[in-house]
């Protein structure tokens, strides 16, 4: 499928246009409107002979062209007989308006889009929905879109895709956010969302990609376009829907999605530098910031600047929330600022700058050029809350931003402290030179932090690759044993002590000599999962009689209490020291697979949920960076005197249990090992139990 010919046509039928409002009359009504050429645009009703002044043809085959976007804008039952006559005329790519299909969720539904999808794969023709709103491509001036709205002026560097219509609709409503597309994609069941991430990836007109996300169809893709992203440094913005229960619920009705587990896309994101946002306001602040800037700050270093005390403690405090840091001055900044301020005024950062470099350009713009040639400063921040009407102040400020803005290659952006309806063309003169307007500072020093994410973000430390499994038809599981898990991690280069099974007292007293004092033993059973809540397990064993008792009690709580387990044994191993306690495990995700989780043992991960989740395969570097991301680690690092634990030997067994996982991604279901003993530096670590699940 060519979907240059659905996004970038030069030939364009709407099928089904109208002077009527709807789809067809409101597809007519942008094209006319907005389209800087209609020539090639060819409207189509067997029952009209024209269409706002423009000539109508009675069916497509009338046209005497070669067509390489249909628009169809009328019922379900007609799409697929509207397909194979447009592919006569050449149609490579179609927009299907059309509701009615697997987002219902009945048969019927669901029937009719296979029927859809099996046509547009025999006729070769990208289909856009269905259930759709079409786009816009600004670029071209092309607008196959559904919804009237206030689209001049719009031309930009963001490619928007959402699979909400109305969200794509608000998107537009915004004055400050130009595109380069903006696509509301639908159903996408046959050109995916990830078929347009990668297009939006590789068109050089689009500098940020933002996406309203439910779920995604083809994880194969969306890795292939992540890692794309990853390499070539290009940032995607995603509203992801579905952290609830209920968001996920409505996610997968809505276009039906799988919504996926929400902390797995949290982990990805992570590891490609996907930025994810809250909500459709963060989304549209963040984008907007990474495409207007012309230059990126190199770090998280800011100076602010504000005309009162009031601007500046909060500029303080949000900034601390959000993380942003404002370093102290250097002498020679200080200096500067000290010959430009009024005498009641003290430098620092942020700057309470008073009012009075607001009312002359020359000094205005020095001002900030002293703080942006702080060596200590990457971006400058200047507290400006634009209004309706402006000002003679107004004016000497953006004058002043502008002069400084061309002395320097650091970026500048402006800080809003209180929403109130802003002068469009006023806002619309800071953009065109680069100078993104900040919504309020909650909203304005988040898309901030997700600025310094993306640009701390690297991909050269990591391994840019997800374990995608083979899921089909694998719906039982089965649990392995305690000796059979171990095994199972050792046969792939795990370190792990096996133990002994024993099936006698004799045997067990036997192999106690041989093991040595003190040892555990728990009974073998791929039936008993918590070998505790039958008494399965015996601790500090220290001679021959506690070994005779012990194997004695656990074989008579077991028969008592799991009586139907079939038991293979006792197993025996040597009594691990105690160590700090850790649960490394993995759970295998259908679309994205095996996920490896760290945390630190008992209260911390059963109360405090302190834990770190991450896409397998991951090497030393994203380990370390996982350990180092817990809240406890300061428990490991020697926090009060207390001993360094053995870091490097823990990030090399977490790198051990991906590569088992990842070697495994199609079998595997989940791994508990729990508890994993960190014993001092230079010590090692050491696995007490382990359970593996596996898929069949």
């Amino acid at each position: 499928m060519d979907i240059f010919k659905l996004l970038r046509p030069k030939k364009v039928a709407v099928i089904g246009a109208s002077e009527k409002s709807g789809f067809g009359g409101d597809t007519c009504r942008n094209i006319i409107k907005y389209q800087s050429n209609i020539d090639n645009v060819y409207f189509v009703n067997p029952k009209q002979e024209s269409i706002m002044g423009k000539k109508c043809y009675k069916s497509i085959s009338e046209i005497d062209d070669e067509i390489d976007l249909a628009v169809i804008c009328t019922s379900q039952k007609t799409v697929v007989p509207l397909l194979k006559e447009a592919k006569t005329k050449g149609v490579g790519g179609a927009v299907v308006y059309a509701s009615g299909y697997s987002e219902v969720g009945d048969e019927e539904g669901k029937e009719q889009e296979r029927n859809l999808i099996e046509a547009a794969k025999e006729l070769d023709i990208a289909v856009m929905g269905p259930n759709c709103g079409g786009y816009i491509n600004f670029i071209d001036s092309t607008f196959s879109f559904a919804f009237v709205g206030d689209y001049a002026n719009k031309k930009g560097k963001i490619g928007f895709i959402s699979q909400s219509g109305q969200f794509c609709i608000d998107m537009l409503k915004n004055p400050e956010m130009k595109y380069s597309y903006a696509i509301s994609a639908g159903n996408s069941r046959i050109v995916q969302m990830e078929d347009y991430m990668n297009f939006l990836l590789e068109d050089e007109d689009t500098k940020v990609i933002a996406m309203y996300l439910e779920g995604v169809k083809n994880p194969i893709k969306f890795e292939e376009c992540l890692r794309k992203a990853a390499q070539i440094k290009k940032p995607i913005v995603i509203l992801k829907a579905g952290r609830s229960p209920k968001g996920q619920e409505t996610a997968a009705s809505h276009t039906g999605s799988m919504a996926g587990s929400d902390k797995t896309y949290d982990a990805i994101f992570e590891k490609f530098g996907v930025i994810r946002v809250d909500d459709m306001q963060d989304l549209r602040s963040t984008s907007a910031i990474l495409a207007t800037l012309k230059t990126l700050p190199k770090n998280n270093k800011f100076g602010a600047m504000c005309v009162s005390g009031g601007e500046t403690a909060v500029s303080a405090d949000t900034g601390y929330m959000y993380g942003i840091e404002f370093p102290n001055f250097s002498h020679e900044t200080l200096e500067k600022l000290s010959k430009l301020l009024p005498p009641y005024a003290t430098p620092r950062n942020p700057l309470d700058m008073t009012s009075t470099l607001a009312y002359n350009t020359d000094r205005f713009a020095d001002g900030i050029t002293a703080v942006m040639s702080d060596e200590n400063v990457d971006m400058c921040l200047i507290g400006f809350t634009i209004s309706e009407n402006v000002t003679v102040s107004n004016e000497i400020m953006f004058e002043g931003i502008k002069k400084a803005s061309e002395r320097m290659d650091k970026p500048i952006a402006l800080m809003s402290f209180m929403e109130t309806s802003r002068n469009k063309e006023f806002v619309e003169r800071f953009i065109n030179i680069g100078i993104p307007v900040l919504p309020t500072t909650k909203y304005g020093f988040s898309a901030l932090k997700h600025l310094v994410e993306f640009v701390e973000y690297t991909s050269e430390d990591k391994d840019l690759e997800l374990a995608i499994p083979d899921m089909t038809n694998k719906k039982e599981t089965i649990a392995l044993s305690e000796y059979a898990s171990k095994k199972m991690l050792s046969d792939y280069g795990v370190n792990v002590d096996l133990g002994m099974i024993v099936t006698s007292k004799e045997q067990a007293i036997c192999e106690a000599n041989k093991i040595g004092y003190p040892l555990v033993m728990k009974i073998e059973s791929a039936d008993i999962l918590h070998k505790s809540d039958v008494g399965g397990v015996k601790l500090n064993i220290r001679n021959e009689k506690e070994v005779k008792n012990a194997y004695e009690e656990i074989m008579s709580s077991v028969s008592e209490k799991a009586p139907k387990a079939k038991i293979n044994g006792i197993l025996m191993q040597k009594m691990l020291n105690k160590g700090t306690e850790m649960i490394v495990g993995l759970n295998n995700d259908p679309q994205f697979g095996p996920m490896i989780l760290v945390g630190m043992g008992g209260v911390f991960v059963e109360v405090f949920k302190d834990v770190s989740l991450y896409p397998v395969p991951l090497n030393k570097k994203e380990a370390e960076h996982m350990i180092k991301s817990l809240k406890s680690f300061k428990l490991l690092n020697g926090y009060r005197g207390g001993d360094v634990a053995d870091i490097d030997a823990l990030t090399e067994m977490i790198v051990s249990i991906s590569d088992f996982a990842y070697k495994n991604k199609d079998n595997i279901k989940e791994l508990d090992i729990n508890p994993l003993f960190v014993y001092p530096e230079g010590e090692g670590v050491g696995i007490a139990d382990a359970l593996i699940v596996l898929n069949q």
